[in-house]
């Protein structure tokens, strides 16, 4: 990341143990015609299925065409328990939805679909920073947003900010990605042990 505009970072913490992530991320990746509104129609669904099992969420843009959902834990855990519980979630929501909702990495299947990227929680993946800017011709940053942009979104509202923008929005409703780092919520085993 030195000298780079773009800002990517791991679920865990390297000064806290690479080992633990303190996140579970849901990287929703739409795959043409699909664009952010999908992307918002299935984070919506995510929030629904996670909110019933007492888990909040944190939505963000990915300041590119998607949409990451980001689940706090900062309690133990595991990079392959929090894939696998990211893979169980894309995979239910696949099977309610397959017309819209992608579980699978096969680029070919993506077409219209929303891919629900589990594998994002893998020990030596990394996903862009909240805040940070991309770099495209016209700039824009991967921002926290509300539910209710998130539901705005899903009926087409857009859902892309500059620097300008960002500040803001940091003004107006402080920093919406600041409990990531200090809410504690545990995983479910799904291992049946």
């Amino acid at each position: 990341n030195m000298a780079a505009l773009e800002i990517h970072v791991p679920m865990a913490r390297a000064a806290v143990d690479v080992e633990v992530p303190t996140m579970v991320v849901f990287d929703l990746d739409p795959g043409e015609p699909a664009t952010i509104t999908e992307c918002c129609q299935v984070a919506l669904d995510i929030h629904d299925v996670l909110g019933r099992l007492g888990f909040e969420l944190f939505p963000k843009t990915s300041g590119s065409k998607g949409l990451q959902l980001y689940l706090p834990l900062n309690t133990p855990a595991t990079h392959e328990g929090a894939s696998g519980f990211a893979l169980a979630v894309a995979q239910l929501l696949e099977k309610h939805h397959p017309d819209r909702v992608l579980s699978q990495m096969t680029k070919a299947l993506r077409t219209g679909k929303v891919f629900v990227d589990w594998s994002q929680n893998s020990r030596h993946k990394t996903t862009i920073g909240a805040y940070s800017l991309r770099a495209r011709p016209r700039p824009t940053v991967s921002t926290p947003v509300t539910w209710d942009e998130v539901s705005a979104g899903a009926d087409g509202a857009a859902l892309s900010f500059t620097a300008p923008d960002v500040l803001a929005r940091l003004a107006d409703h402080g920093d919406l990605f600041a409990a990531t780092q200090t809410l504690e919520q545990e995983l479910p085993d799904l291992t049946g042990g």
